[in-house]
């Protein structure tokens, strides 16, 4: 059997950030504003929380990947780097849950590290942009396939796909909620979809209102 056919889905969380709001120039002049999430998007050489421990080769080798990837998009030659809001369970990025885009990627000691762009005018992107507005941290999570040493736990071969935004846990053995998935199946979550996909449509004319029903699905989210 090929060593690729062995390989298994992998998704690395790393601990969450508030963003930050960046007013931009575009090719027009015209001055806009945009969320980025900076930082840490995987880390080598420690366990992590699923515990396994990524040398840093296998780092290097991923933001080699992105970089790649990003720059032939910058060239025109190739697609951006879209990311999901939340955990899929395959390594296939589906267009509707795309929220952000990974337009920088660099290797910081043993960690990668890069900036993700939010997307203002798609739904999952909007609904990011709620919750940094709010200042609720939110957490990034690598996506890719590996392989995995069953008695040290490094990770070989690893291909990674993309990095998510996922909601942080509260402990270290806590599993990410699905956001996505949870928004879905509430009667109030589906609102805010709605209202998403409304705001893109007006021209953003819904913010306010997008903003308030994100606030209060989080505030009843965390006394359920």
């Amino acid at each position: 059997m090929d060593r690729d056919d062995q390989k298994i889905v992998l998704q690395e969380y790393v601990s969450g950030s508030t963003g930050n709001l960046v007013e931009e120039t575009d090719l027009r002049g015209n001055k806009t504003k945009h969320w980025y999430l900076d930082g840490i998007l995987m880390q080598g050489e420690i366990e992590n929380r699923n515990g396994r421990i990524y040398p840093l080769a296998e780092i290097e080798s991923a933001v080699s990947s992105l970089a790649d990837r990003i720059q032939l998009f910058k060239e025109g030659k190739g697609e951006p780097v879209l990311g999901e809001l939340d955990h899929p369970d395959t390594l296939v990025v589906q267009l509707d849950r795309v929220s952000h885009t990974i337009d920088e990627v660099h290797v910081d000691g043993n960690n990668g590290c890069g900036r993700m762009k939010i997307l203002s005018q798609v739904p999952c992107g909007k609904i990011v942009e709620g919750f940094l507005a709010e200042g609720i941290p939110l957490g990034v999570s690598t996506r890719g396939s590996g392989n995995v040493d069953d008695y040290t736990n490094l990770v070989s071969d690893f291909d990674i796909v993309t990095v998510d935004i996922v909601a942080t846990p509260s402990a270290m053995d806590a599993r990410p909620t699905a956001i996505y998935e949870k928004l879905m199946a509430d009667a109030k979550g589906k609102k805010i979809i709605n209202n998403a996909q409304d705001s893109i449509l007006s021209n953003n004319k819904h913010t306010k209102e997008l903003n308030d029903d994100i606030v209060a699905w989080v505030k009843s989210w965390r006394h359920n």
